[in-house]
């Protein structure tokens, strides 16, 4: 930049990290007389990839679901029951006991400023360390130098004990089979690598390409005009919808929905006719709804194996 003229720019600098943010320049301003040329430069935002915000599914507010869960009722079933209005039911049924477990669960907002060892006496910390510091700048006296930098001792030190304590806290917390998640935290994870294959080079295509092979798509069956119950068929209870839930780990992923086995299992525990009537219709009738047979994909990475050998797709 010219000292004289700070207007007009002398020289222009970039390097290879301000480089792919450059989304346009030009030098369409008016002529400033001189033999120096005004030049505009339009910066795109980094892209920070931010995950959607999600449920946090472990601080449902339970207490205040009782009551909610205890009187919610089922719609009546399909009288002429056909594979679109079971499909339709289902969504309906579903939806509702949906909006109510999410309207009494927090949702978390992932962001790369989260700190998961912030506190609420941090944040008084961190008020009183920046109110003393601006009273300092105002009364520069040895008295207020000293009470801002006590404040400031103060809030770092806390902040570096809430660090340890939180880390320390997860340690123990780790089982072994969550012991690759700190190691990860701690010393970083190496660079993804999959085995390549005919048009196929990322993850997501990796995963499409496996899927389209084990579950091809198929033809469509043209639809029963009408479901009729199985006479055979014995009666659903909730002994047995009990006892599946039972079996499956809360650990395990969530589907299409994003609900967890955890939440299903205290929905059941509050009110079991819910489950009940949702499935008993589809159990007497013998249909697999189409939103059931939906899944998702995901090719994991097979831990143990050297750079040079590409690991083996599992899930």
């Amino acid at each position: 930049m010219g000292k004289a003229r700070p207007s007009v720019i002398d020289l222009a600098f970039a390097n290879r990290h301000l480089l792919p943010l450059v989304k346009s320049w030009e030098a369409s301003l008016p002529s400033t007389g001189s033999d120096h040329i005004p030049i505009t430069i339009t910066l795109a935002a980094p892209s920070l990839n931010q995950k959607a915000p999600c449920p946090r599914w472990a601080d449902t507010n339970w207490e205040a679901l009782d009551p909610i869960l205890k009187g919610f009722r089922v719609p009546e079933a399909p009288s002429c029951p056909t594979p679109p209005k079971l499909d339709e039911w289902m969504s309906e049924s579903l939806n509702r006991l949906v909006a109510h477990l999410t309207d009494h669960t927090p949702v978390s907002r992932p962001s790369h400023h989260s700190k998961p060892w912030w506190s609420a006496d941090l944040t008084i910390l961190r008020r009183e360390y920046h109110k003393a510091a601006r009273t300092a700048r105002k009364n520069d006296t040895p008295h207020m130098q000293d009470i801002a930098g006590t404040s400031k001792t103060g809030y770092f030190k806390a902040i570096n004990a809430a660090k340890n304590k939180h880390w320390s806290s997860f340690l123990l917390a780790a089982t072994p089979q969550s012991l690759w998640t700190p190691k990860r935290f701690a010393y970083g994870s190496a660079q993804p690598h999959f085995p390549s294959l005919p048009g196929a080079e990322t993850p997501l295509q990796m995963n499409n390409v496996l899927l389209e092979h084990f579950f091809p798509p198929q033809e469509p069956f043209s639809p029963l005009p009408r479901l009729r119950p199985h006479k055979s068929a014995a009666p659903l209870t909730t002994d047995e919808i009990a006892a599946a839930l039972s079996k499956c780990s809360l650990t395990s992923a969530p589907g299409p929905d994003g609900i967890p086995y955890s939440t299903r299992k205290q929905v059941n525990k509050i009110n079991p006719s819910i489950l009940l009537q949702i499935l008993a219709p589809l159990v007497l009738l013998g249909y697999h709804l189409a939103s059931l047979k939906s899944s998702n994909g995901v090719v994991l990475d097979k831990p143990g194996n050297l750079p040079t050998n590409p690991p083996l797709p599992s899930g």
